[in-house]
């Protein structure tokens, strides 16, 4: 009896163990990290053009982790001004530690034009383009030194009336405060302040997503 025991332990011993399942890529580190270089020319894509008002040469690729709104850290990709990447760390690292969630953060190039991005609802910074609404003049985008965060939980309203992206006309309404969202005394406006950037959220036609260097 006791060798068939121990025959029936061997077998169960010599049993095969489950297949483990290929690890993933490790989650970013849960703390901020950036990394700043010159922009490859697939990162610009159809975002930059002949007679843009800046050369790419001065434009920058900030690869930065952010918080999501699944709880992870996740790192995204941010096209900006040589000029406005000391502001654009210190407002987003004060995002991190503020564990503020932000969708998704992609270069403008990865997206048809703005309204796709919008839909999106993706955090970006340099895209040469008029401005939304308003085909006559150049939006501050077009400098690299103005940013959109979550454009789904904060919309822009235009000149006309019209809401962008059309999925955020629930975020017209600001209180109660939703994650993602914009308000004059959190973490993301605060930093904003701080380095003298003016939100777009004051304005008489809202822009609660948008902040830039000169206020347009």
């Amino acid at each position: 009896m006791t060798a068939a025991l121990c025959a029936a332990a061997l077998a169960c011993s010599t049993q095969a163990a489950p297949p483990r399942l290929p690890a993933g890529p490790p989650d970013p580190p849960a703390r901020f990290a950036a990394r700043v270089t010159p922009v490859p020319q697939e990162k610009l894509g159809a975002s930059h053009r002949a007679g843009c008002p800046v050369p790419p040469e001065r434009l920058r690729l900030v690869r930065m982790n952010h918080w999501g709104f699944d709880g992870r850290a996740h790192v995204g990709e941010m096209v900006v001004h040589e000029n406005a990447v000391d502001p654009v760390l210190h407002v987003f690292q004060r995002a991190f530690e503020a564990r503020f969630p932000i969708r998704r953060m992609r270069v403008m190039a990865e997206y048809r034009d703005d309204a796709q991005a919008m839909a999106d609802d993706n955090t970006s910074a340099f895209n040469c383009r008029p401005v939304t609404g308003d085909p006559r003049r150049l939006s501050r985008h077009a400098w690299g030194d103005a940013v959109d965060i979550n454009p789904v939980e904060n919309p822009y309203v235009d000149v006309n009336g019209i809401v962008h992206p059309p999925a955020a006309r629930t975020h017209l309404r600001r209180s109660p405060s939703r994650p993602g969202q914009i308000h004059p005394d959190d973490a993301v406006a605060a930093a904003f302040r701080r380095v003298g950037w003016q939100w777009g959220g004051r304005w008489a036609n809202p822009d609660y997503q948008h902040f830039s260097a000169n206020g347009e």
